[in-house]
């Protein structure tokens, strides 16, 4: 049992990172990063979210859940921007505990990343699909009821095909290089916070003050809805929309001079994203009151149909199922960066840490896009939400324990950081404890099925990992 507690710990060299990574090229910049970040924090969860939240847990309360999350994600943007200028490998979480804590604890970091990774994709590509319905119903043209959603035969549901195009499209795209999509993705970010503004100065003309009456409904005994419970229950739900930092990091061997260019884009992200949130949500429920919202997964346009303004809320769903493609970018190119990940450190079989000619590790980026596409045309758009930020949770933990043991390295074997996370020590301990606290929030079943996630994440490292590993190689030479 000592042996086998030994060789759990054992940490990876972070020169062997370096090396392997050298194959990706180092070509994205501040703004990309700050495009990618927002293209996924202000992406399906801003079109989609705030309604959703509103009516099931906050009321017209919702901004202040806007608000929670923001502080916690913020806590843990500070501790990436420290360990990317340190660490500034492929894999983001799971490099860095690698690294810092020993291969198993990196395994179970990345095992929760690849939760909110693979999850994201399939959430982002289900907000796109109802966008696209609802600017389709518009025109007159209705898909068979049979391919518009997740698997629910009670509403005569079986499969979200447009969620699989979209997913197909975006794999497509991010297989012809990195370079290429970022400035596609750059554009596109650009657009959508135009349109995204205008639904602001639109939307506040519609607004009617009794809306916000009360502001923070009184909670409901026995559900999640209302009082602080219910802010606590949006926020763990709203905590989908910060997965975009993670986003970011895992790019950050294809970063030049991430020492300094990894920092700005996080905390860039996190300022834009979250001032463009409240004032979505703001104006939202003051257009039409909350409960008018449940069940909506394109709130933004409806409130605008209703409202009178058609012409707009047609740019806007149009602006919606293209700009929903720039959340899809971002998270499918972190995810397959991560399956990459662990195909270079051989916990997953190695021909998944492949780069090709074009310098895209191929063939993790289509098994993702394959997996994703399933998921995301069986499974319902809610209950892919709750699942996502349980995994964005659990990795936000372990980054902001994990300075404890980067510290002080920091200019003995590892680089002195260009960033580093203030208030040390005290500020990692309350953003972990920040995290903990809203992953306590998530419903239940959000909490079972994280469980069951790690379950099969250990079976799979102790009858395949474990053995195969390029630790577990290099001792043995």
């Amino acid at each position: 049992m000592k042996k086998l507690f030994e060789r759990l710990l054992w940490k990876q060299d972070p020169a062997v990172y370096q090396q392997k990574d050298a194959k990706l090229t180092p070509s994205l910049r501040t703004i990309d990063l700050i495009g990618l970040g927002t293209g996924m924090v202000v992406g399906t969860a801003i079109f989609t979210l705030p309604g959703i939240v509103a009516a099931e847990h906050t009321g017209p309360a919702v901004p202040l859940a806007f608000i929670v999350a923001a502080i916690g994600a913020g806590l843990s943007a500070l501790a990436y921007a420290e360990m990317s200028s340190v660490l500034p490998f492929a894999g983001s979480a799971f490099s860095w505990i690698n690294v810092l804590f020993g291969e198993f604890f990196g395994w179970i970091a990345g095992w929760a990343l690849l939760a909110e990774y693979f999850i994201s994709v399939a959430f982002v590509a289900s907000g796109w699909s109802a966008y696209m319905q609802g600017f389709l119903a518009s025109l007159g043209i209705k898909l068979p009821a049979a391919l518009t959603g997740g698997f629910n035969p009670a509403q005569g549901s079986y499969v979200d095909v447009l969620a699989a195009v979209a997913i197909l499209a975006v794999g497509i795209l991010i297989s012809r290089g990195v370079h290429q999509v970022s400035r596609i993705e750059n554009i596109i970010v650009a657009i959508k916070l135009l349109v995204i503004i205008m639904f602001i100065v639109v939307g506040a003309t519609a607004i009617q003050a009794h809306n916000y009456v009360p502001f923070i409904p009184a909670h409901r005994p026995g559900t999640s809805f209302g009082g602080w419970q219910g802010i606590l229950a949006g926020t763990a739900q709203i905590f989908i929309a910060y997965v975009g930092f993670d986003a970011i990091a895992a790019n950050t061997a294809e970063t030049k001079n991430p020492q300094k260019t990894m920092p700005r884009g996080l905390i860039g992200t996190l300022v834009l994203g979250t001032g463009f949130f409240i004032a979505v949500s703001l104006v939202l429920v003051g257009m039409f009151k909350y409960s008018r919202y449940a069940n909506n997964a394109e709130p933004a346009a409806w409130a605008l149909r209703q409202s009178g303004h058609y012409l707009t809320a047609n740019l806007l769903s149009v602006v919606a199922i293209i700009g929903i493609f720039s959340a899809l970018i971002a998270i499918l190119l972190a995810s397959s960066r991560l399956i990459y990940a662990f195909g270079r450190d051989g916990l997953l079989p190695k021909q998944l840490g492949v780069v090709n000619g074009r310098h895209v590790p191929s063939h993790a980026l289509w098994l993702i896009t394959v997996l994703a596409m399933i998921l995301g045309s069986v499974f319902p758009f809610t209950f892919l939400a709750t699942l996502v930020s349980a995994g964005t949770l659990v990795a936000f933990i372990f980054v902001s324990l994990g300075i404890y043991a980067l510290r002080p390295r920091e200019g003995q074997d590892l680089p002195d950081a260009q960033f580093k996370m203030p208030w040390y020590p005290v500020l990692p301990t309350i953003s972990a404890l920040f995290s903990a606290v809203i992953f306590w929030g998530l419903n239940r079943d959000a909490k079972i099925l994280m469980v069951g996630w790690f379950v099969i994440g250990l079976l799979i490292y102790f009858a395949y990992g474990i053995r195969h590993s390029i630790i577990n190689q290099e001792h043995q030479k």
